[in-house]
């Protein structure tokens, strides 16, 4: 058998899955069969799609954003705005975008002067070949330019937000200490940021939530000292 199968070129160990299959199938068991994709896990079900499309069609004026977090307040269904976008571009709904061009801000205008008086949060889209996505939820403080802390997640909810703030809040001692200021947040307006379940989870803490806007500078490029951990 060893010599038959170096003769063709076939491993041992197709040799051997061949025979399983056939004693498991008969003959039909050795029939080529078609490499298919595996499931995404987090892949977003037809359903929903098409209650995207249909919101899409309903309100042609908002973009992919708008309707990631119109979708996500009505629905109670989180979607982002890179989903939204992908599943209009494959159907032809993507138009033109107005732009309005608005140069950044050099540097903020009240600058930190210590810790843990301002906090810069994101996501960062991490994504594992054969799974689907994870997303890196980040706290960032502005002066020391230091992680407070992470949270690595499955979706990109207002919980998840609120999940890396107690553990940041925790890690900084804010919690705990007596403080006259809770830190300030700062974030984007992706639909996790502007969702109401996250501003009562703020105010209830006492946090002032700032969201970037025009002519604000980029959160992450004030400083060039760099991140550390």
């Amino acid at each position: 058998m060893r010599r038959t199968l170096a003769r063709i070129g076939v491993p041992s160990a197709t040799f051997y899955r061949w025979c399983d299959r056939y004693r498991e199938h008969g003959p039909e068991g050795l029939e080529d069969r078609s490499p298919r994709p595996g499931r995404v896990w987090n892949r977003i079900p037809e359903p929903v799609r098409e209650r995207i499309l249909a919101l899409a069609l309903e309100a042609p004026e908002l973009s992919a954003r708008e309707l990631a977090i119109r979708f996500t307040d009505e629905e109670k269904y989180f979607v982002s705005e890179a989903s939204v976008y992908r599943l209009l571009k494959a159907h032809d709904l993507i138009t033109s975008p107005a732009f309005v061009v608005a140069k950044a801000a050099e540097a903020f205008t009240e600058q930190t002067t210590a810790p843990n008086q301002l906090w810069q949060t994101d996501f960062t889209y991490l994504k594992v070949a054969g799974w689907g996505w994870f997303y890196l939820s980040t706290i960032l403080d502005d002066y020391s330019r230091f992680i407070v802390a992470w949270k690595l997640c499955t979706s990109m909810r207002a919980g998840d937000v609120t999940d890396t703030l107690e553990l940041a809040l925790a890690a900084s001692g804010c919690d705990t200490a007596n403080v006259v200021h809770r830190p300030r947040l700062l974030s984007d307006n992706g639909s996790s940021y502007v969702a109401g379940d996250l501003a009562d989870w703020l105010a209830d803490k006492g946090i002032a939530h700032i969201r970037g806007a025009p002519n604000h500078p980029r959160p992450k490029a004030r400083s060039s000292a760099g991140t550390r951990r």
